[in-house]
């Protein structure tokens, strides 16, 4: 869309956002002469241009998009009745026309002049976010205050990003909290919000957050019902990875080299980071990605941190919460498994059953195309859980090194032959690994279907996925599941 920005709004931070969000000169703004409608508490003499909320719609990179933008010069960008109503009829067009969704909070709260009406209308935005959820893309943007039942909003999108400086995102804030205050800690702050509660899924400068927003609509089908987001490649289909089989630590640097000329969107890189979720590209096409990681690298190569590659209750419904939402925009699944078990200790057994019950049953539930390799470790239940055949694993490689079997072949000997000196126990240890432990004894068994050089990774899960592209499978018929 070229031409003149179509908007009556003067220039504030707000349209700025958007402005920078959008390609250039491709807003319409909708309801910008809309004002408050409530008069009690001398509200009738005070202006609220648009107010308070700037809402229309534009593209990004030629993908409609629709967007609002929250006015703080504007009564301190508080909510009121028509502010909530025009962020609802937003989502009406949007489901409408099947395009995503893009709000840019900056917030002082509910506005206390126009109670119920205002309170009315914010549920209706909780609604129509609930309807729209699984049918169109939800993202949101947060630059100043999002708190009490605004942040409700962030946490029923499908994405959400922070700004680091000036943001804060919270239902109680830092000092209402028992025991607590912003000094001793910050629960508001962007840094808690992306790497304690899991709720934010990125963190940068404002510039930084509008860009991640553009590049992500790039990436993402515009509704439920889109084949998917295609582009042409530009990279060899072939391409030989000869350095990925030193990336088995890292999966997020895995992921990256055997993704089409390395684009790797990461979600959620602060949270749970022994469990990666992001999209990458094979052959133009969008692939949701899901590893597990036992050590992270910085850019400059320096290791950041180390885990024991067990499943822990946090990864798995990060996971979780990412393949429902590949599965619900039919976006094809990938994952990297280096499993060695689940995770121990008295505040993990609090929530580590249902969390991998969680992460099951998203596996086992979802339809669209599912390819594993298996790269590493691959031990007891945890390797079920990670995309296995037995959980509908469409193609299951493994890297020819991989171990797949009950536990370590060591631990199982000693388990096995308790009452024996170490020389049976070594001898038998080896007798498991060649008969239990080994990728040969689970590919004669039949899953797993190929046995491969790490270095060949990309070219086989491109074809796996390309020839998966026409795949169908349904479910039993029922109203929804309730893991």
């Amino acid at each position: 869309m070229e031409g003149k920005r179509m908007s009556n709004t003067t220039t504030s931070l707000a349209s700025t956002r958007i402005d920078s969000v959008l390609d250039a000169n491709s807003f319409v703004e909708i309801g910008a002469s809309i004002t408050a409608r409530s008069t009690d508490f001398n509200l009738t003499g005070i202006q609220t241009p648009s107010d308070g909320v700037i809402t229309g719609y534009g593209v990004i990179d030629g993908n409609l998009v629709y967007v609002y933008s929250q006015d703080v010069s504007v009564l301190n960008g508080t909510i009121g009745e028509m502010h909530a109503k025009k962020i609802a009829n937003l989502y009406d067009l949007a489901m409408k026309t099947g395009a995503p969704v893009i709000g840019l909070l900056d917030c002082a709260g509910l506005r206390l002049q126009e109670a119920t009406d205002a309170l009315n209308a914010f549920g209706e935005i909780y609604r129509k976010q609930a309807l729209a959820s699984g049918v169109i893309p939800q993202i949101t943007g947060i630059f100043g205050i999002c708190g009490g039942g605004l942040a409700i909003f962030p946490a029923l999108t499908d994405f959400t990003f922070m700004a680091d400086k000036g943001a804060r995102l919270f239902v109680n804030s830092p000092n209402a909290i028992e025991d607590n205050y912003e000094e001793k800690c910050d629960t508001s702050s962007a840094l808690y919000q992306s790497e304690e509660t899991g709720l934010v899924d990125g963190v940068g400068s404002e510039e930084e957050i509008l860009q991640k927003i553009r590049t992500l609509v790039t990436m993402l089908p515009s509704n439920n019902e889109d084949d998917a987001s295609y582009e042409e490649c530009t990279d060899d289909l072939n391409r030989v990875c000869s350095e990925l089989v030193n990336c088995v630590g890292d999966t997020a640097i895995a992921l990256s080299q055997i993704s089409d000329n390395h684009i790797f969107f990461e979600i959620k890189e602060n949270y749970a980071q022994e469990m990666v979720t992001g999209f990458i590209k094979l052959n133009g096409m969008t692939i949701g990605a899901v590893a597990n990681r036992s050590e992270v690298y910085d850019q400059e190569g320096n290791k950041t941190a180390q885990f024991d590659g067990s499943l822990t209750s946090k990864g798995c419904r990060k996971a979780a919460e990412f393949i429902e939402f590949c599965d619900a925009f039919s976006i094809p699944v990938l994952t990297l498994t280096n499993a060695s078990g689940y995770s121990a200790g008295k505040c993990s057994e609090k929530t580590i059953a249902k969390s991998v019950a969680k992460l099951t049953y998203a596996f086992a539930q979802a339809t669209v195309p599912k390819v594993n390799v298996i790269v590493g470790k691959a031990f007891g239940s945890a390797y079920v859980t990670m995309n296995s055949k037995a959980l509908g694993a469409d193609m299951v490689y493994a890297w020819k090194d991989a171990q797949i079997g009950m536990m370590d072949a060591n631990l199982a000997a000693k388990i096995m032959y308790a009452d024996s000196d170490m020389a049976v126990i070594r001898e038998k240890a080896s007798e498991y690994a060649k008969l239990q432990d080994s990728v040969q004894s689970a590919a004669a068994r039949g899953y797993v279907d190929t046995i491969i050089e790490p270095q060949d990774t990309r070219k086989y899960v491109i074809g796996a996925f390309e020839m998966l592209f026409t795949k169908r499978e349904d479910r039993p018929a029922k109203k929804h599941g309730t893991v």
